[in-house]
């Protein structure tokens, strides 16, 4: 017996397909929305925690930028605290400059050297003088160099020849100088001071070491 099918199998196989077809695409539509989602929901998490990390962050740096205000505040006061310290402890070192400044021109004035003029303003001290020669200049300066912690950097401003009227009749050449020096103040005259001091003694010190190895 013979059975013929006379249905369109043909357009049912296709239907099938189709819908086998359209069921996959939207099962794929599905997963790709919920995969899609979670992302999303995984980032926006991440963004909502960074966020929050953000906002600690914002919370704590202004918290430090007002303890780094009061610091510079604090940093501000004692360095003003200590320039007045250093102030007054100055005006009081320098009370007893007239007396060492007098003292040590005495002291480093060499022989055939006399001045005519003394002036001072804050440190700097100008000395006007006569001298027999250019060799008592010279040697003045080497004085205020090398020979006295209270004075520093001696200058040669001028140095003139000129004469010296010793009787109405009787001349003598001389040369006449300005000098400027620089005043050293008490504090740190007194450094320099034991420091030398210090250097001279070691040597004496040593020596004995020295002998009680022989």
């Amino acid at each position: 017996m013979i059975l013929i099918n006379l249905l369109p199998h043909r357009e049912a196989a296709r239907k099938r397909r189709r819908d086998v077809f359209n069921v996959s695409l939207g099962i794929s539509a599905l997963i790709g929305g919920l995969i899609a989602g979670a992302i999303f929901l995984w980032y926006q998490a991440a963004i909502s925690t960074q966020q929050g990390v953000n906002s600690v962050l914002e919370v704590e740096i202004k918290k430090l930028e007002a303890q780094i205000a009061d610091i510079v505040g604090l940093e501000s006061q004692i360095a003003a605290l200590r320039a007045r310290q250093q102030a007054v402890e100055d005006l009081q070192s320098d009370r007893n400059l007239p007396v060492h400044l007098m003292k040590e021109i005495v002291n480093q004035l060499p022989e055939g050297v006399f001045l005519v003029k003394m002036a001072q303003v804050d440190q700097s001290v100008t000395l006007n003088g006569t001298a027999q020669s250019n060799e008592r200049v010279a040697e003045l300066l080497r004085n205020l160099t090398s020979n006295t912690p209270w004075f520093t950097k001696p200058e040669l401003v001028e140095i003139v020849a000129g004469t010296l009227a010793l009787s109405p009749r009787d001349q003598k050449r001389v040369s006449n100088f300005t000098v400027r020096v620089k005043l050293v103040r008490a504090t740190e005259a007194e450094k320099v001071t034991s420091q030398a001091n210090a250097s001279a003694s070691a040597p004496m010190v040593a020596a004995p070491a020295s002998a009680a190895k022989q």
